[in-house]
């Protein structure tokens, strides 16, 4: 019931309309009932009364229904189908827009293949079922029901009779109804994990191939396209062992309208006409009884995919505003961690860490692989919110500030690059719609970008690969960043950004952001210490805690982890140095 309060909760605002359908299918199932009631008068007053004059009346008539339910069946059909399109961009609408702003954890737990199922297969269930599936069960009903009045006032003796079977076919109708729905859902799952399966394998694309594993991909393929292929016959089965019962039963009415409606025209208890008429209502009721059984494999597939549906659209962002949340236009910059700690499930990613940067200041951030480095960051874009201990922001506390005000004063650049399937100059403009193209071009000579980006067929204009496929890391890279840094933002968080670069575009990189950072607080998370070396607070942290502080001369003082990073990096070089010197010398 749940299931159709949430629907028309869509249906609502078309009502008059849909219903005004609903009626026009109530008037095509009354007309249809005409034709085998004017079959019967001309067998009884035509034929066996021998009134020929009535013939051609009746044959005019009978064109006419059949003309004016064809032009009714016609209008709500395509109104049917205009009313379900409406609600189908709805909802997808209201489903991206419930995407949009559902946090970063949501998107670690959910595949994408079971969220791309949900916008797509199950979505068109729904319309389906608006635009076809309620219509032809009001329609058939209306005709089982009228057909069944006319029956009883032409013959109440032979209706009766008919009744008899009903009762069987509701029973086997309700118990298919029970099972199938089940079978249903498990389809349903099934289907999400093979498309799951599908995605990944075209994302990750690359790495199947770079590691040969083809044949292992195959085999995971075909594992989960068997368990749907099973599920989808389970759903079969059940649909095959009910609907041939259902459909004996629908034929077995035939069996007893020619036995006891026989006997009634021998005894002369009815004419041979109404007989006529009677099997001409039986052929309009075997259809709703016939189609029974797919009308409600239909119903339970719109059950199964809307519960999918509500599901998706009543899940809320961990991640939420404030009643009163502070929107300043832009904020300065001041970033502070007071003793913040942070979790995922049982795992500890960060450990009291503390530190203040202030506006203008560079600070870099070096840790090997799970220290808790991307945490940080995320904490500062409020990703996550800590467990315990304070992010402050300008010296208010993180979660007092509107999400939105505080992300666009904030500009990230990755070392896994996203780019959209657009030009160029689209991606890098992402950020900031109304940027000029000389303010683009100004942005990616910034990013060390412009250079390639002129030299490829069509320049700016040049179209990109799905997540940017067709261009080097290196060039990935350096397009993110001049999309970062065309946001002008208060806050610059660079995430091993240059990790793809060679030291010497690196190095010019560094130069360019150096002297476009003063205004702006800027976060480097690198491994080469090359790249923080000149930031004006290094963090280093190890298993989640900041162990050491300061600027690179008192880290170097201090001969601790960053002092063993660094002889570890530039220790060989330092030496091959000396020795190139001395043979100079001599």
């Amino acid at each position: 019931m749940e299931t159709f309060k949430w629907i028309w909760g869509y249906l609502k605002d078309y009502k008059f309309r849909y219903g005004a359908c609903l009626v026009l299918v109530l008037i095509a199932a009354l007309i249809s009932m005409i034709n085998p009631i004017l079959g019967g008068t001309i067998v009884d007053r035509v034929l066996e009364g021998g009134e020929t004059n009535i013939l051609v009346p009746i044959l005019l008539v009978t064109i006419a229904t059949a003309l004016v339910k064809n032009i009714i069946s016609y209008t709500y059909q395509m109104n049917f189908e205009r009313i379900s399109q409406n609600i189908l961009l709805r909802i997808r609408k209201d489903l991206f827009d419930k995407l949009l702003t559902l946090d970063v954890d949501f998107y670690k737990q959910m595949k994408t293949g079971d969220l791309m199922a949900r916008m797509t297969g199950d979505t068109d269930l729904l319309r389906h079922f608006i635009a076809w599936v309620v219509y032809n069960i009001l329609y058939n009903v209306s005709v089982f029901v009228i057909g069944i009045v006319c029956m009883w006032f032409i013959n109440p003796i032979l209706t009766l009779a008919m009744l008899l079977v009903c009762p069987f076919i509701v029973l086997f109708t309700m118990k298919m109804s029970k099972r199938i729905g089940p079978t249903f859902h498990k389809a349903r799952e099934a289907y999400s994990r093979l498309n799951s399966v599908v995605q990944e394998n075209i994302s990750g694309n690359r790495i199947v191939k770079a590691f040969s594993k083809e044949n292992y991909e195959i085999e995971k393929f075909n594992r989960q396209n068997a368990f749907y292929k099973e599920a989808n016959m389970d759903t079969v089965h059940v649909t095959q062992h009910y609907l041939p019962i259902l459909e004996f039963l629908a034929s077995f009415l035939t069996v007893v309208m020619i036995f006891v409606g026989g006997i009634l025209v021998i005894y002369d208890q009815m004419t041979i006409g109404d007989l006529m008429v009677f099997n001409g209502l039986l052929w309009a009721l075997n259809n709703p009884m016939r189609s029974a059984g797919y009308l409600i494999n239909d119903s339970q597939r719109f059950i199964a995919a809307s519960a999918k549906i509500r599901e998706l659209l009543a899940t809320e962002s961990k991640i939420q505003n404030r009643e009163d949340a502070h929107a300043p236009e832009r904020i300065k910059g001041k970033i502070e961690f007071k003793n913040v700690s942070f979790s995922f499930e049982d795992t500890d990613a960060l450990k009291k860490v503390s530190f203040k940067a202030e506006p203008g200041q560079t600070v870099g951030i070096i840790g090997h692989t799970g220290a808790g480095k991307s945490t940080l960051i995320n904490l500062i874009c409020r990703f996550y919110e800590p467990v315990s201990g304070q992010v402050l922001v300008d010296g208010k506390d993180i979660r007092s500030y509107d999400i939105k005000t505080l992300r666009e004063s904030i500009a990230m650049a990755m070392q896994e690059v996203f780019l959209f399937s657009d030009t160029i100059e689209a991606n890098i403009r992402y950020g900031v719609p109304s940027a000029s193209s000389g303010q683009i071009q100004q942005f990616a000579a910034m990013a060390e970008a412009d250079s390639f980006i002129r030299n490829m067929p069509e320049g700016y204009d040049t179209i990109v690969g799905e997540r940017g496929v067709g261009l080097s890391g290196g060039q990935r890279q350096r397009i993110a960043l001049a999309r970062a840094l065309i946001k002008d933002p208060s806050v610059l968080i660079l995430d091993d950004t240059t990790s793809a670069l060679d030291m010497e575009t690196e190095m010019k990189i560094q130069q360019k952001l150096n002297e476009s950072t003063r205004k702006r607080t800027t976060f480097i998370i690198a491994h080469r210490i090359s790249s923080v070396k000149a930031a004006d607070l290094i963090l280093v942290l190890k298993r989640g805690r900041v162990i050491e502080q300061g600027t690179h001369d008192e880290l170097m003082a201090l001969q601790g982890e960053y002092y063993k990073v660094f002889n570890t990096q530039f220790g060989d070089f330092d030496e091959e140095l000396a020795e190139l010197t001395q043979k100079e010398a001599n």
